[in-house]
């Protein structure tokens, strides 16, 4: 009878020794402990994440230039670049064409053949109207009767012609004016010392100097 009771109390022990071991294997998985074989939680070392690559700066689209001018006569900015060459300052004379204004052309526009507007051109003439016939462009074949620079004088020929029965037309001309700059190299402006501008000033009084986008100024011819 005692091995009995002894048979019994180790079974007894053993089954609940059996029954704790499969209770905590579920409060170890749910707190996230892991072996390293399963799914990761999700939490992860500052350390362990990919480094964001650094934002390369952008690169300065709007760099300006100096530029010294601007001349009506493209000798003068010639005089400049090859003094400064002479000085190892790089430089080169480029061109820019600026508004200057708007003429008004006064016309007849073309008609139907040559033939017809020569025969208008003669009529024109005979009243002695000054005329001309155009012989280029959209507008070939029609009758110029002058360019002015005030939009008050080319209406006034209008009316004139309308009185004797011919329809003239007004066209706008942009006017433009050619100036010479000479451009100093990128890098080399620092170069250019006060002493020396005001030398290049005296000796070229009409000379201005500029910060200008590089890019605008066409190179000249």
């Amino acid at each position: 009878m005692r091995w009995l009771l002894m048979l019994l109390i180790v079974l007894n022990l053993s089954f609940y020794l059996y029954h704790l071991n499969h209770q905590a294997l579920p409060i170890e998985q749910a707190a996230g402990v892991s072996d390293g074989s399963g799914p990761s939680s999700g939490i992860k070392l500052l350390s362990e994440t990919a480094r964001l690559a650094p934002r390369a700066p952008s690169a300065d689209t709007d760099r300006s230039c100096l530029f010294l001018g601007g001349f009506d006569e493209e000798s003068v900015a010639l005089a400049i670049e090859q003094r400064l060459l002479s000085l190892d300052i790089e430089s080169q004379v480029k061109n820019v064409d600026e508004a200057a204004g708007v003429d008004y052309w006064v016309y007849l526009p073309p008609l139907v053949s040559r033939q017809a507007s020569l025969r208008q051109l003669r009529e024109l003439q005979s009243r002695n109207i000054d005329s001309y016939i155009i012989t280029v462009g959209d507008l070939a074949n029609g009758i110029s009767l002058g360019i002015f620079s005030r939009r008050d004088s080319a209406e006034s020929v209008v009316a004139r012609l309308n009185d004797v029965d011919y329809a003239a037309s007004i066209r706008e001309l942009p006017r433009t004016h050619r100036r010479y700059w000479v451009q100093v190299a990128k890098g080399q402006q620092h170069l250019l010392s006060d002493t020396l501008l005001g030398d290049l000033i005296s000796d070229f009084p009409e000379l201005e100097h500029r910060q200008m986008p590089c890019s605008t100024i066409a190179t000249s011819d």
